[in-house]
């Protein structure tokens, strides 16, 4: 593939996919089952590309905090592989869900198993299986993002964790229905509480884009340390390309061709493998709950710079 290496590629790369998008109408709108969210301007739009040194490329509102929700959920998968290994894909899978993320129905028929660990259900019992491990699943994964983007500041967000809990009663029913497969080992509103709290962390595109680099490094982190192995490092980022857009997977995978995970905060991380990693916020989402001009902003950033794991 025709490798980027330069700064100055890098930068003019994301301000041509900025003067695009800025002229792309129909940009979505933010979402609205999460009253903190609905507020902001589905017309925002930051880029950040971190390369493996620590090195990072930005545009846009690419330093501005917003609501990280599903994306959290990476990073919570990689500390629970890493403190249990195979034994957590005994309790969720590792196939599409062809449907929406908050699903109930796929549960039943699976006996309480749910198909991948970033559909909402997967993420409760990733949680779950962390907390068991650690005490702290929430705490745990700041203290990640933290040391892993080089930002001590990041924390969550009170607000957006309580409106989460006001309209989280599918959530809750997701949790319970589990439960009584016995694939919940805590109490469920304990659980919901980590869980709120994982969703509300706020960082930026170059916080993200940072942290993220942890896979681009096949599981290394910034210290230089190992937290994966190779083998665990590309299981996320498989799991991350067939299962990190929802029932938008497929479509995903044939536009950009790498690794992604979306929230409906309106950012998406994405992974280059050995080379760099990247994060796009804007808030505006089409009806499967993806950010219409991150989508198109990665689908260019492959384009222009022939960058793929294809």
């Amino acid at each position: 593939m025709d490798a980027v290496t330069s700064m100055m590629d890098y930068q003019q790369v994301l301000e041509q996919i900025a003067e695009e998008i800025a002229r792309t109408p129909g940009r979505g709108r933010s979402a609205d089952y999460i009253p903190a969210l609905a507020a902001r301007d589905p017309h925002d739009f930051g880029m950040a590309v971190a390369e493996l040194d620590g090195t990072v490329h930005g545009v846009g509102a690419w330093e501005e905090p917003f609501s990280t929700q599903s994306i959290t959920k990476v990073f919570t998968l990689a500390l629970d592989l890493a403190h249990e290994g195979d034994e957590l894909w005994e309790h969720v899978g590792r196939e599409p869900s062809g449907n929406p993320f908050n699903s109930l129905i796929q549960l039943e028929y699976e006996n309480g198993i749910p198909r991948n660990p970033f559909i909402n259900a997967g993420a409760l019992v990733v949680t779950d299986r962390l907390h068991t491990s650690t005490g702290d699943a929430a705490g745990e994964l700041l203290q990640l993002l933290r040391t892993e983007s080089g930002n001590p500041d990041l924390d969550f967000d009170a607000e957006v964790a309580a409106s989460e809990a006001a309209h989280g009663d599918r959530n809750a029913a997701l949790g319970h229905f589990m439960a009584s497969y016995n694939n919940i080992g805590n109490l469920v509103p304990l659980l919901l509480n980590q869980y709120f709290r994982q969703c509300s962390v706020t960082a930026s595109c170059a916080d993200l884009a940072l942290a993220t680099t942890l896979l681009a490094r096949h599981g290394t982190r910034a210290d230089g340390t190992r937290l994966l192995t190779r083998s665990q490092a590309k299981q996320i980022n498989a799991v991350m390309l067939t299962c990190g857009t929802y029932d938008a997977a497929g479509d995903f995978a044939y536009r950009v061709g790498l690794p992604g995970k979306s929230g409906v905060g309106g950012g998406i991380i994405a992974v280059v493998p050995g080379l760099c990693a990247l994060c796009v916020w804007s808030p505006g989402l089409d009806e499967r709950g993806n950010s219409v001009a991150r989508v198109a902003a990665l689908d260019r950033f492959t384009t222009l710079t022939g960058l793929s794991v294809f």
